[in-house]
């Protein structure tokens, strides 16, 4: 088995100083990479902050040999990601990782989602991988060499109650991620997206939100789960993801409970309309179950062109 190393390599891991995004920087290092770890210390709901979540993780690194930088800049601006990305060049003199790890979560019913917290749950989880994304791309492209992680969610892309900001913008980092790889791979820029279970503080403030609120809604585990909800479960699959050894791209990747498994967005064969003119609407509720059918065949469209291709070549 050959081994991963990320000697020579730099990597800029946002939301770092605890949970997953810890564990992604540690091991990042103990594989010989250089390692920027971008944390505000602040809570789960993205208040307050403190400079020693991320410096306790830099400390740690050191002490076993590895070199880090801690970073205090925030993500949900393009000041701050401009200043992120400074800050590992400055150091290390190139970027060749981006692990968009940082977030933040404020749960409540949709009716009950305040603007405030709507917007500073985009504002962190989406437009600042975009914003870190953009900040990060002249870099790799110059360099012809990239390798760009995104933290979505089973939340976002299968569903949750309470979680709409949460959902919307991790549904939106998947949209986010095909993008990147479609536009990157002319750079040697390779984009994957990961879809981590955790007992972490997030994953914690979640279950003690939905507590007593959601009738019938499973919140607790079994036993026989083991300790695969640990954070460090999530690292392997992100660690390889952000390996030179990994050419995947466009990918959106599941981590639940040790299982790892691609997941991907199908279209079932459908019903075929007359390209002539629209249908009625009557057309469509006579056709609803060929339109609805899972079981008679599906495609899995790589971009928007290719969907049209693939309708195309059935008739």
């Amino acid at each position: 088995m050959t081994s991963i190393s990320f000697e020579g390599r730099v990597a800029i891991v946002t939301g770092a100083g605890g949970g997953i995004g810890k564990a992604h920087a540690l091991e990042i290092a103990r594989r010989g990479g250089q390692v920027l770890v971008n944390d505000l210390g602040g809570d789960v709901a993205g208040r307050g902050g403190s400079a020693s979540m991320a410096e306790q993780v830099v400390e740690e690194i050191r002490q076993a040999g590895g070199k880090a930088e801690a970073n205090h800049d925030s993500v949900a601006t393009t000041q701050g990601c401009n200043a992120i990305v400074a800050h590992a060049l400055d150091a290390f003199g190139r970027v060749d990782v981006l692990i968009n790890n940082a977030g933040i979560m404020r749960n409540s019913t949709l009716a009950e989602t305040s603007d405030e917290d709507w917007d500073a749950v985009i504002a962190t989880h989406l437009t600042g991988s975009f914003k870190l994304t953009r900040a990060v791309w002249p870099h790799m492209a110059e360099q012809g060499y990239g390798r760009i992680i995104y933290t979505a969610s089973s939340a976002g892309v299968f569903g949750n109650p309470m979680v709409g900001g949460y959902g919307a913008a991790k549904a939106g980092i998947a949209g986010l991620m095909h993008v990147a790889a479609l536009e990157g791979e002319a750079h040697g820029i390779l984009c994957n997206g990961l879809m981590p279970n955790a007992v972490s503080r997030m994953a914690m403030q979640a279950a003690a939100d939905w507590s007593g609120k959601l009738d019938g809604f499973e919140t607790t585990m079994p036993e026989t789960i083991g300790n695969s909800m640990q954070p460090e479960f999530n690292t392997p699959l992100a660690v390889y993801l952000a390996s030179e050894q990994c050419t995947a791209t466009r990918g959106l990747y599941s981590q639940c409970l040790g299982r790892m498994a691609h997941v991907f967005i199908g279209a079932v064969d459908g019903w075929q309309a007359d390209r002539q003119a629209p249908p009625s609407v009557e057309e469509i509720a006579e056709h609803w179950q060929e339109i609805s059918d899972t079981g008679n065949g599906f495609a899995i469209p790589l971009s928007a062109t290719d969907e049209h291709a693939i309708v195309l070549s059935h008739r």
